[in-house]
């Protein structure tokens, strides 16, 4: 095929993903990838890319890993689609459930597998309502659940929430890292949720033990004390579980993203005392199509199991990373593991840093509630090499557009 035929079907694909995708925004990127592997993203004109954001923290051990995909294969000769969650023993769903409890604490044994980190979220919601009786739900704000109603009721922000009103009521959003806020958790309280670490917001890391005063806050009254670890969960912050780093145990674990390493999988886990709720009265208390699909299944216990095996050295690498990323136009770089905030003084020296950065074959983005900040959460088997390239063109896409 010729170089001019290419670029033409190029451009058709183009024209109709314009057309016929939904689009979420009126500038998307519409970059054709045609190829993933590890680290790397390749298009159709053949250009290669870095990605350091890794599908937004989901190929956490790299894109296409063969272990993954060997698991993907081998369950689709097997089966896919057989029947509704709970009906069938599906040992894709069982093994990695299994797997999944056996690394978390004793009180985290029952695991709902879902198609996403929003239904996670959605579910937690249910069963901690189903549990106490309560209503009234607290949240954070610049805080990022999903984007289902029950989600977007959580988001920490009415930029996102105003015009989809009138949504869930009795939600209450907090100061995240304010301990004074804590005396609005109350007796009328079901649960809080909280992202371990605040991506959204720009890498914003809970300070003081505020996070074990919102747990004991949470005992203090019989409210259920929800972590979302959706971003924060494997190995992103340098420990398995975000929680680890903070010296507290969840009712409900919620996970997504690379929980399916690369397929589309949730989950929100508890103890099976809690989760026995959705059983009865009614029984089917919460149902799914898709949700814990087995070759997602495998897929995750594939990419959970490289974990486990791979001690990725992320403190290194961090170290790394900042150390390079030293310029006057860069104001602050947070991290947390490898999770990482570059701040800028807004959203157009951001913004053109990034559409440098694409332009010289490194993706990245920016954060909802900080959109002056540049985001960083690449797959944890990047290499140093490739650290000190990405950190080059940034600096480069700094020194070009002042």
């Amino acid at each position: 095929m010729n170089a001019d035929l290419r670029f033409l079907l190029h451009m058709n694909l183009r024209q109709l993903f314009l057309q016929h995708v939904a689009q979420t925004s009126t500038a998307p990127l519409a970059l054709e990838i045609v190829k993933a592997e590890g680290c790397e993203l390749f298009d159709a004109s053949g250009k290669t890319y870095l990605d350091l954001i890794g599908g937004i923290s989901v190929a956490n051990t790299g894109h296409r890993h063969p272990a993954v995909v060997k698991a993907i294969k081998d369950q689709v000769d097997a089966y896919m689609h057989v029947m509704v969650y709970g009906e069938f023993v599906q040992s894709p769903q069982v093994r990695y459930a299994q797997l999944l409890t056996q690394h978390l604490p004793p009180s985290l044994n029952s695991v709902y597998f879902t198609n996403s980190g929003a239904e996670a979220v959605e579910g937690a919601m249910k069963l901690a309502k189903r549990i106490t009786g309560r209503t009234e739900i607290v949240g954070f704000v610049n805080s990022y659940h999903g984007s289902t109603q029950g989600a977007l009721s959580l988001i920490g922000s009415e930029y996102w929430r105003n015009a989809y009103r009138p949504l869930l009521p009795g939600i209450n959003h907090l100061n995240y890292n304010s301990f004074k806020d804590l005396q609005f958790i109350t007796e009328r309280t079901a649960c809080v949720i909280a992202e371990t670490v605040q991506g959204e917001a720009g890498v914003i890391v809970p300070e003081n033990n505020w996070l074990r005063a919102v747990h004991d806050r949470c005992k203090e009254v019989g409210a259920l004390f929800i972590l979302d670890e959706i971003q924060a969960g494997f190995g992103r912050t340098g420990k398995l579980w975000g929680f680890e780093n903070f010296d507290v145990i969840p009712d409900i674990l919620l996970l997504g993203k690379a929980l399916g390493g690369g397929m589309p999988l949730g989950a929100f886990i508890a103890d099976k005392s809690l989760m026995d709720h959705f059983t009865d009265n009614p029984v089917l208390g919460h149902i799914t199509t898709f949700g814990g699909h087995p070759v997602c299944c495998a897929a995750g216990k594939a990419a959970f199991e490289v974990l486990l095996r791979q001690q990725w050295d992320v403190k290194q690498k961090v170290a790394l990373f900042t150390s390079l990323l030293i310029h006057p136009q860069i104001k602050a770089v947070r991290s947390f593991g490898l999770w990482m905030a570059i701040e800028f003084n807004d959203f157009d020296a951001c913004k053109k840093v990034i559409d440098h950065c694409i332009q010289r074959g490194v993706i990245s983005d920016w954060f909802l509630f900080a959109s002056n900040c540049l985001r960083i959460s690449p797959p944890l088997v990047i290499t140093e090499q490739e650290l000190r390239q990405s950190a080059a063109i940034i600096l480069e896409a700094i020194e070009n557009n002042p």
